[in-house]
């Protein structure tokens, strides 16, 4: 007969206590794998990606979410490992002690439980590995079926393999010692409930006698099983950072990216110009949200200059509040290298390397942009010419200190005075004033016009009036709004984050398999004292109304320091700058309260079945 029978029998006979185990590593697993596999395939993560998809400073505030999101990620993996494998050699100590007393070896016993470990590590791994690609696919297919472009190529088995790896030496490493540590037991400490359930003398605390007795003896209990107690409240506070890091950090940082996204593009603006660039200009906003190929472009043509006619119509017509004359080019550009001098040596030391690159070179008339970007340093002004504020992915990928440094492009310099957070040509992009390129390129006319429209007014009977005045004048000249791609962008950052909530999810169902398996413990120590109760007379309401209490003081000690945790790390950690609404407020207390309340609701299944089984069964 297999050495493994045994084990795997003894196993099958505790179908709940297994399940539960495999289920909340397999969560674990899955939720690891998920998160890094996802990331990648987004464009950002581990890997501090600044190419492709969305601009450096996008980018930066992703892969610091996901790096801390990460660590509590595996940080919640070992403390649920830690702690299942407690309740499961909590619940065998008795086992053990009966095998002992029938003359079982150490080294048998050790054997014994060290192979159920490694079938149900084995196991989880491996079904974590399964629901983490299947979970990577889900979202890829829906991000592409929602018009997003996401490469289905094949998962990284790599990182696969990592993970699966990772997790089965963290549970062999965590589940070794508790199983040893049991293996020596003597067979009298094996039985006594005070050693296999980790019971303590009662408390010098003093309950408050109004409390009723339900809550003191839930009391009582919690401060009689500390060992248990304190393990349940660190994974479960654990948790529930993860759970409000991912929720209230993912509803604020959707709210903050998207502001700083639709400032930048402006709401409600209008884009007036000839067609290819209209395209042009398109396909240079799309990048922030897929890899698009980067066509030869010709911005200095001719045949892309405003012409007279519309400028006047545009400025004759009331309606129109605000008009943005803009001059769009794209030219190499080289970093000025500078110096720094050390205060207390006086000596200089050199800033910058002399990099160069392309970038888009937008001229527009300082105090007129139709754009309010989020920025570091300060905008253009309008007594100062050769200024120049430049996008962040430019900034990170050809600047040492841009705000000290300068930018050379059609062989003329300019001080570098801010750093702005475009998506436009993925933040490769750099603000001039309007006269100063016109006159260095010798370029006098426009390309590009933004206009925005009076709200009191009729807009799409203004904008048909437009388009029919600029059409009977020149009919290559259309008229674009860029709500549609503004709106794309602002898409594409709600289904990121989205996909990044989902994590709690598989936070939240390890903690119910946590807590199921505290409460299925407690009860376990419990059993002869509920079964006096309900021999005297106690109704099975009574014994449920003790282990509701104890759900209850056991999760609002994990949530209150969890929470609150979480807020304080969102806030002043993980998102510069955060945008908090009444509204994101109010989203974040719902979907927390839900959370808890699953969760204690989830806590009573354990109580309920125990409660409804007879006296008799209850004692024995």
């Amino acid at each position: 007969m297999s050495e493994t029978f045994f084990p795997i029998n003894d196993l099958l006979r505790r179908k709940l206590q297994t399940s539960l185990t495999i289920i909340s590593l397999t969560l674990c697993v899955a939720s690891t794998l998920f998160l890094l596999l996802f990331s990648e395939k987004i464009g950002f993560g581990i890997s501090l990606m600044v190419e492709g998809k969305l601009t450096s400073s996008f980018s930066s505030v992703f892969s610091r979410f996901i790096i801390f999101v990460s660590f509590l990620v595996f940080t919640v993996g070992a403390l649920i490992m830690s702690f299942m494998i407690f309740l499961m050699i909590s619940q065998r100590v008795r086992d053990i002690g009966l095998m002992k007393a029938a003359g079982c070896t150490n080294d048998l016993i050790f054997g014994y439980f060290m192979t159920e470990l490694l079938i149900v590590t084995f196991i989880s791994c491996g079904l974590g590995v399964v629901l983490g690609i299947t979970a990577d696919f889900f979202f890829a297919g829906l991000l592409n079926t929602l018009g997003f472009q996401v490469l289905q190529e094949p998962p990284n088995f790599w990182i696969a393999l990592l993970v699966f790896a990772l997790y089965f030496v963290l549970a062999l490493i965590l589940g070794a010692k508790p199983v040893l540590d049991s293996a020596k037991l003597e067979p009298v400490k094996a039985f006594s409930p005070t050693h296999y359930l980790g019971l303590s003398r009662e408390s010098g605390f003093e309950v408050f006698s109004k409390l009723g007795f339900a809550p003191k003896v839930a009391m009582r209990n919690l401060f009689r099983r500390k060992s248990g107690t304190f393990q349940i409240i660190v994974c479960l506070t654990t948790i529930f950072i993860l759970v409000t890091v991912s929720i209230a950090g993912g509803i604020i940082a959707n709210q903050t990216t998207k502001d700083w996204v639709e400032k930048a593009v402006g709401r409600d603006v209008v884009l007036i110009a000839q067609k290819d660039m209209i395209n042009q200009y398109e396909l240079s906003l799309a990048k922030f949200h897929e890899v698009k190929e980067d066509s030869h472009f010709d911005y200095s043509d001719e045949k892309y200059s405003i012409p007279e006619d519309i400028l006047s119509i545009l400025n004759s017509t009331e309606e129109i509040t605000d008009i943005d004359e803009r001059l769009v080019l794209k030219t190499h550009v080289e970093e000025i290298q500078t110096y720094r001098i050390i205060p207390e040596t006086g000596a200089t030391i050199p800033v910058g390397d002399d990099r160069e690159g392309e970038s888009l070179i937008i001229g527009i008339e300082p105090g007129k942009a139709l754009n309010n970007w989020f920025l570091e340093g300060k905008l253009l002004h309008e007594d100062q010419s050769f200024e120049a504020m430049i996008g962040d992915s430019l900034a990170q990928k050809m600047f040492s200190t841009p705000l000290i440094q300068g930018i050379r492009l059609f062989d003329t310099d300019f001080a570098v005075i801010g750093i702005c957070l475009d998506p436009i040509e993925n933040g490769n992009v750099t603000y001039v004033p309007l006269k100063t390129l016109q006159e260095i390129t010798g370029k006098p006319k426009p390309n590009g016009v933004m206009i925005k429209i009076d709200p009191s007014a009729n807009r799409t009977q203004i904008l048909s009036q437009i388009k029919n005045e600029i059409g009977s004048i020149n009919f290559e000249f259309e008229v674009l709004e860029l709500n549609e791609v503004l709106d794309k962008n602002l898409g594409f950052l709600s289904y990121i984050w989205s996909s990044i909530m989902f994590l709690p999810l598989f936070a939240l169902a390890s903690a119910s398999l946590c807590l199921i398996g505290y409460v299925m413990l407690a009860i376990a120590e419990q059993r002869q004292e509920f079964g006096v109760l309900r021999a005297v007379g106690a109704k099975p309401k009574t014994i449920i109304k003790i282990v509701l209490w104890q759900n209850f003081l056991v999760l609002l000690s994990s949530c209150a320091i969890g929470i609150s945790s979480g807020v304080i790390i969102t806030l002043m950690i993980l998102v510069s700058k955060p945008l908090v609404t009444i509204y994101a407020t109010i989203e974040i207390t719902g979907w927390l309260l839900i959370a808890l309340v699953i969760l204690f609701i989830l806590g009573v299944y354990p109580a309920v079945r125990f409660a409804k089984k007879p006296i008799l069964e209850i004692i024995a």
